[in-house]
């Protein structure tokens, strides 16, 4: 639960949004542009969509018509229009909720939680994060497979959660500090090194259906083998 879809043509809205997301507990896919989108949506499911209106090849009125071929997900418009007749065309092609730029990302989280309440999506799961044969429970700080439960120090479990909340996207190390450590971390890069060798020695892939590549010089990534 908690899988959103957020685009915007904006790159730093886009990736503040998804930091602040990602740090409510949400697992969110990000998209340029509504074809970006489009192609996201066509290998993907979402419990929610939030889509900027002024993009590039496909707006966001024209992706909120497509989304609603197929999905009634919630979908909040995020845009920098605010007159009347936007808000009403929106919301005749089926959007749920308007929220006008610039705004609080607290009203944001606000509206995101309304919206799947409603859909009856925010509960108790919305803490649970499968990832291969393994649910990583954000309320305990546990990782759960099959039978077998592993209570992980905090540091681990952070990282194995960043790194399965960008699922096939490379990490570079220094990203992994920011988020995981923070920025006033006084370390280096191996301290991401030494955790990693320790998520891999407690999750081998045969057991955990996933596994953590290194990209050589840069940073990591997590894949899922088996489910």
């Amino acid at each position: 639960m908690g899988h959103i879809l957020l685009v915007d043509d904006d790159q730093a809205l886009l990736v503040f949004v998804q930091k602040q997301l990602e740090s409510a507990g949400y697992i969110v896919r990000v998209a340029s542009n509504g074809a970006a989108a489009l192609s996201v949506l066509g290998k993907e499911s979402f419990d929610l969509a939030i889509v900027d209106v002024m993009m590039p090849y496909v707006d966001g009125f024209e992706l909120v018509r497509k989304i609603r071929e197929t999905t009634s997900m919630p979908i909040i418009l995020l845009t920098a229009k605010a007159a009347l007749e936007d808000k009403e065309k929106g919301f005749r092609l089926g959007t749920d909720d308007y929220v006008v730029k610039p705004f609080e990302i607290k009203e944001l989280l606000f509206r995101i939680q309304a919206l799947l309440r409603r859909a009856g999506l925010e509960h108790a799961e919305a803490s649970l994060v499968p990832i291969g044969k393994a649910i990583i429970d954000q309320q305990t700080f546990e990782v759960r497979i099959d039978s077998k439960t592993l209570l992980l120090p905090l540091k681990e479990f952070e990282l194995l959660l960043y790194l399965a909340s960008h699922v096939r996207r490379v990490c570079t190390r220094d990203e992994l500090i920011d988020q995981v450590w923070g920025l006033d971390f006084s370390g280096d890069e191996r301290t991401v090194d030494v955790h990693i060798k320790r998520l891999r020695q407690r999750f081998p892939e045969e057991e955990s259906g996933f596994r953590i590549k290194t990209l050589r010089g840069v940073g990591y990534s997590l894949e899922v083998t088996e489910r």
